[in-house]
């Protein structure tokens, strides 16, 4: 496979400028550039371009992939709705990810090379668009995606062994985080284990959402109309994110390891695969019994037609075609199971010895009744 390399740009909080787009297109004469997007892909060459200087001016969402394995995902927020050090806490101080500030925003940095990719074609396309919503979790507070990056770190034995989980637990998974767990090729049994609890600290059903929001005061319900009014794009996330902060905790749960999260996906991987396993045998023993019922009703089929069969495999023979000795061989292999069964294998030695006499100077033919 060539070298390949995709790189996606998406604006979401302020579209590009003309002069934004100026900007962009001095960098690619190739990029497709909307006032949202900046998307390119290179067989050769690469992009002039820095990700990361492209993220801090311009951009909120960016996805590389190279067909070598490298694969990294970053995300732009508003720093006044997210909690730097909250983040430190997943990501610690790994090389999976890194977070830095550049004026109002913070950035976060995801990246991999796994041989896992390595020779598996895809052209990039479709993967940011999974996995966006992830920048609106984060904005409301739902730390997930930090919680699979943590279990990278695990799986990549850059966390120590005792180190606790930083959320109770990864489950319900959503259609977002099950494309980040793909896209970063995270052991699927980890997560499994991960998402044995929920990570919701606090009750996330409509009524405990309902008395959240109803005891907030008057003052602070006007201030999000107003964002809302204003078109505040951010508005919603931002109430989402406060309403989640407030509702009422859940009780605690003991936080699981690194090695009780381990053990729990080794213990699952072997479930699953003595599953797999057990199918893959079920399976194979239904084909098994449908061929069998096939290969009866086959023969019955010919003990009906009697010498007939043995006139077709004559005329066969005869026309000395290469398909039509496949399918003398085919019948011939089915009278001999039918001989054995009725005891009268004596009696098909005798009619081969026969067609080996008369047909002798035909030597493929010979040739595949000696392999009968």
């Amino acid at each position: 496979m060539s070298e390949y390399q995709y790189y996606e740009f998406q604006a979401i909080d302020r579209p590009l400028s003309t002069a934004d787009i100026k900007a962009l297109r001095a960098l690619s004469t190739r990029a497709q550039i909307t006032t949202t997007s900046f998307t390119n892909a290179y067989q050769w060459g690469d992009f002039k371009g820095d990700p990361a200087e492209l993220m801090e001016r311009w951009f909120d969402l960016h996805l590389y992939f190279a067909s070598w394995g490298t694969r990294c995902l970053m995300i732009r927020l508003p720093r006044r709705l997210v909690d730097r050090d909250r983040f430190d806490v997943f990501l610690g101080d790994g090389d999976l990810a890194r977070v830095w500030t550049k004026g109002d925003h913070l950035i976060l940095s995801v990246a991999t090379d796994a041989d896992e990719f390595h020779d598996k074609w895809d052209d990039g396309t479709g993967w940011l668009a999974a996995l966006a919503t992830l920048r609106t979790a984060l904005l409301e507070g739902d730390l997930r995606m930090l919680y699979l990056v943590w279990l990278m770190a695990v799986e990549a034995e850059l966390v120590a062994p005792d180190e606790t989980e930083p959320l109770p637990g990864l489950g319900p998974t959503t259609a977002a985080l099950e494309a980040f767990a793909s896209f970063f090729a995270i052991d699927r049994d980890l997560i499994a284990a991960a998402s044995e609890r929920g990570a919701q600290s606090g009750s996330a059903d409509a009524t405990a959402a309902d008395a959240t929001i109803a005891a907030m005061t008057d003052q602070e319900k006007t201030g999000f109309l107003r964002k809302i009014f204003d078109g505040d794009a951010l508005a919603v996330n931002d109430l989402r994110r406060l309403v989640r902060a407030r509702m009422p905790a859940a009780a605690p749960v003991t936080p699981r390891r690194a090695r009780d999260l381990c053990a729990r996906a080794e213990a699952i991987r072997q479930a699953r695969e003595q599953a797999e396993t057990a199918e893959l045998l079920a399976d194979q023993r239904r084909r098994d019994q449908q061929a069998r019922r096939a290969l009866r009703a086959r023969q019955a089929e010919i003990e009906k037609r009697g010498d007939a069969v043995w006139a077709e495999i004559e005329t066969e023979i005869r026309r000395g075609s290469a398909a039509g000795y496949d399918r003398v061989i085919f019948l011939l292999g089915d009278l001999k199971a039918i001989a054995k069964r009725q005891n009268e294998t004596d009696a098909f030695a005798q009619r081969i010895t026969e067609l080996r006499q008369r047909y002798a100077r035909r030597y493929t033919f010979v040739k595949r009744l000696d392999r009968l």
